[in-house]
């Protein structure tokens, strides 16, 4: 009886889609945000976006009707929003020693940092059963999140999985931080946790980065598992005269043909995203990271999964969220396509 051309009557799932029990992908919410380093806010995207899908018009002009193959929708741990809010306030005073000077081996610090890295390894651990077991069922799967930390539980699932795949990691940061203000799964060392223990991850292809410290920059120059696209070296050619369709071009040729894809919102241009956590000028436009999903889909590339984090919401514009469900769709395009 679901009619796709009729308004969207919310019922808790994104996009308003029935839950059917066949359904080829799976959407799982990722309530996460303890080691935000500049804003908060992005534990409250999944229900943000839930809540923007409504109004998505089921009908896409790249990928047609992909609802079609079924958009399931996992329902939310309340474990885990209840300890991210607990382990943020952790974070948030090591935050506060570290921006007072205190130096990074203070005892307090310390003891703090080791409890917000054990409610990380516990949300790994939860996110990586949920993942797994959809997998076992033959489930593709998606995550929102949440902060970048989000994913590792979902890679590492997908790891058991696949002997090999790259990782397209769509983002204004690096994400290539050892570990950052203490903490061993912090939002900036998602890339870093997947080199380090993901080795089925053969490949990271960064598009979009924009923002990072030197020693990320010398180890994306340095690791052969690791091709940058940053913004300024994307702007150069397009200046020079080259276009986005031969950058798509070089991006996709640099990754194997299984597929992860990790997208944080702030790869887009701060238009899209102005509540995000760490904002950054420039970025790609919504239509150019649409484009390289299509062309990556095209190029028969096979996408494993994908996540979709750093959406933060604001109480006073829904803005961001209504972005985030659009190009959570188009990621779901991507997948089913």
């Amino acid at each position: 009886m679901f009619n796709p051309n009729n308004a969207g009557v919310p019922n808790g799932s994104y996009f308003a889609l029935p839950c059917a029990a066949e359904a080829a992908l799976t959407l799982m919410s990722a309530e996460w945000d303890v080691t935000a380093s500049y804003r908060a806010g992005a534990a409250q995207a999944p229900q943000a976006i839930i809540d923007a899908s409504a109004q998505v018009d089921l009908f896409d002009l790249q990928y047609g009707n992909i609802w079609r193959r079924g958009i399931a929708t996992l329902p939310a741990d309340p474990q885990i929003a209840k300890r991210s809010a607990h382990s943020r306030r952790r974070a948030v005073r090591v935050m506060e020693m570290l921006a007072k000077g205190a130096p990074d081996n203070h005892p307090a610090i310390l003891k703090l940092a080791a409890e917000v890295n054990a409610a990380s390894q516990w949300f790994n651990g939860r996110i990586y059963a949920a993942a797994a077991a959809l997998l076992g069922q033959g489930k593709l799967v998606g995550l929102v999140g949440g902060d970048h930390s989000a994913p590792f539980g979902l890679l590492r699932a997908l790891a058991e999985r696949h002997a090999e795949f790259g990782i397209l990691h769509i983002d204004a940061h690096a994400d290539l931080r050892q570990k950052y203000e203490g903490f061993d799964f912090s939002h900036a060392s998602i890339m870093h946790n997947a080199l380090t223990h993901i080795p089925q991850a053969v490949r990271i292809v960064q598009a979009g980065v924009r923002d990072l410290c030197e020693d990320e920059y010398l180890l994306a120059q340095n690791n052969p598992r690791i091709c940058m696209f940053d913004s300024y070296s994307i702007a150069r050619r397009a200046f020079e005269g080259g276009t986005w369709a031969q950058t798509c071009g070089q991006i996709i040729d640099a990754l194997p043909h299984k597929v992860y894809i990790s997208f944080d919102i702030d790869g887009l241009s701060p238009d899209n995203c102005p509540h995000t956590g760490t904002p950054v000028p420039a970025g790609l436009s919504f239509e150019q990271a649409a484009y390289l999903l299509k062309r990556l889909n095209e190029a028969g590339r096979q996408i494993i999964g994908f996540d979709l984090c750093e959406t933060a919401p604001s109480p006073l514009a829904e803005w961001d969220a209504i972005v985030g469900a659009r190009m959570l769709y188009k990621l779901c395009g991507c997948i089913l396509s």
